[in-house]
């Protein structure tokens, strides 16, 4: 049976969606030429992330396992916490370009940018939330034993994505490990990673 890749793309109540982040910078083609991917649409102005897992995982949930979740960005918060609520279909957990969470300064550059798009701060105060992830406890990312997880970092590291916070999961997630790191696909410094990519990600899920 052919791996099926549950991508899970990055942004935080902006306009990115799945065909930008994946589908026009080259990525959903070059994976599905070896997989099935599965690339769904996050919730745009999700109220919480509680929102964004329930809607995630009604797409996840007709899909029988096991089912490789890849989370870009803000997107590897919600990939967690799939990860978390569906152990019986999900076995292994690729955090790519994770979100600096742990960031005083990163999280309130995000909130102010979220804020001006027309979050409110009550809400944008509850996803900011969290430890080394938005969202996500660090007890929770303790939890993740059961499943292989790999951690992608963002190269060169930027302030929203900081090697630290690729440190941080490492260490937290007893037994993952680091692949070879890139720009971001949406960034104009990605295409010439993109075969880079498209090989990691296979390697992992396969």
């Amino acid at each position: 049976m052919t791996a099926q890749a549950f991508l899970v793309h990055g942004g935080l109540w902006d306009p990115m969606d799945a065909a930008a982040f994946w589908g026009t910078t080259g990525v959903i083609a070059g994976l599905s030429e070896q997989l099935d991917v599965l690339a769904p649409d996050r919730p745009r102005h999700a109220s919480s992330w509680d929102v964004e897992v329930a809607a995630l995982g009604e797409q996840l949930a007709k899909h029988s396992g096991p089912v490789r979740i890849v989370g870009a960005s803000n997107g590897c918060t919600a990939a967690v916490l799939l990860a978390l609520r569906y152990p019986e279909l999900v076995d292994r957990l690729l955090l790519a370009w994770p979100a600096t969470g742990d960031d005083a300064a990163a999280n309130e550059r995000a909130r102010t940018g979220m804020v001006n798009r027309g979050c409110p701060p009550d809400v944008a105060d509850g996803l900011l939330t969290g430890g080394i992830l938005r969202g996500v406890t660090d007890a929770e990312l303790a939890a993740l034993t059961r499943i292989q997880v790999a951690v992608l970092p963002s190269v060169p590291e930027n302030p929203s994505h900081q090697r630290k916070t690729v440190d941080a999961l490492l260490r937290s997630i007893r037994g993952s490990r680091e692949l070879a790191g890139c720009p971001e696909p949406p960034t104009p410094a990605f295409p010439p990673y993109l075969d880079q990519l498209v090989r990691t990600i296979v390697e992992f899920v396969n």
